[in-house]
């Protein structure tokens, strides 16, 4: 069976056209579901309205590509807003797409399926609104954490200021407890967009972005020049889809927090992330 998975996070909507455990293809569209979710609690009406139409283009485009079944996720937004359930509830009524909302510990063990599929490891994977860190050894995953700290939630609390994005990363990190040693992938939209640009990719390519290693001498010298740059700069770096170009700088920040925290000097940069997760635990045995 031809499946379509679509992931609902806090800063893009992303789709997946998913047989026999293979991706066949992916598509993304920023929406920014998370938006000034850690002032007011919920998911405001424009963010929904923009994410609705976004599911909507996606799921049509899936369904062109030959999808016979289609389903939907949402991450650490549509937990955390008091209003995210009901908002599930309207993208299947509107939209006839089924949305399970995952909890922070299954997202980390979702990253880990997808990126590693059984093998030893570790992921990171920074959202919009959370960032997971997974870590499997001997077949069997050992460690699972979501800290409630993403890249949407840094901007409405930063901005762009440099400084205070620094010292808020710094901090959210110390939540972590000890994690385990472990070759890490770093996996999502930050470890693939900061791959892109440190590559100047135009347009992207996922299988140069697959398996590319990122030392953190390199990636904090990407930092501080995101940093640098206002956000219509950085709309303009070869690499960096446009609706990115307000957090990214945040992640590249909190990237290197947790890279700090656990003592990592490099990390892989792996395109199969959740989605393959959520397709390998759902439909797996259907397949």
């Amino acid at each position: 069976m031809l499946y379509g998975v679509i992931d609902i996070g806090s800063n893009s909507v992303r789709s997946m056209l998913w047989r026999e455990g293979v991706t066949l293809k992916k598509e993304v569209i920023i929406t920014r579901l998370g938006e000034n979710l850690n002032a007011s609690g919920i998911l405001c009406d424009a963010a929904k309205i923009r994410t609705v139409a976004a599911i909507a283009a996606l799921r049509d485009k899936l369904l062109s590509d030959g999808a016979e079944y289609i389903c939907a996720f949402g991450t650490a937004a549509m937990r955390r807003a008091a209003n995210g359930a009901a908002f599930g509830i309207e993208i299947k009524e509107k939209l006839s797409v089924p949305v399970e909302i995952v909890s922070g510990e299954e997202e980390a063990a979702l990253g880990l399926i997808g990126a590693l599929n059984g093998k030893d490891g570790g992921i990171i994977d920074i959202g919009g609104a959370s960032s997971e860190i997974s870590v499997s050894r001997g077949g069997k995953r050992i460690y699972g954490y979501s800290l409630d700290m993403g890249v949407v939630r840094l901007a409405d609390i930063c901005g762009q200021d440099a400084d205070k994005l620094k010292t808020t990363c710094a901090e959210a990190v110390k939540e972590y407890p000890d994690v385990p040693y472990a070759e890490f992938y770093g996996i999502g939209g930050t470890a693939t967009s900061l791959a892109a640009i440190d590559l100047a990719l135009d347009p992207y390519d996922p299988e140069k972005i697959n398996g590319y290693k990122m030392d953190v001498v390199r990636l904090k010298a990407l930092s501080e020049k995101l940093l640098s740059m206002s956000v219509e700069e950085r709309k303009r770096l070869k690499g960096l889809q446009s609706g990115r170009a307000e957090v990214i700088a945040g992640g590249s920040v909190l990237l290197l927090a947790i890279m700090d925290k656990l003592g990592l000097e490099e990390i892989t940069v792996s395109e199969s992330d959740n989605l393959e997760g959520y397709a390998l635990s759902r439909f797996k045995e259907k397949a």
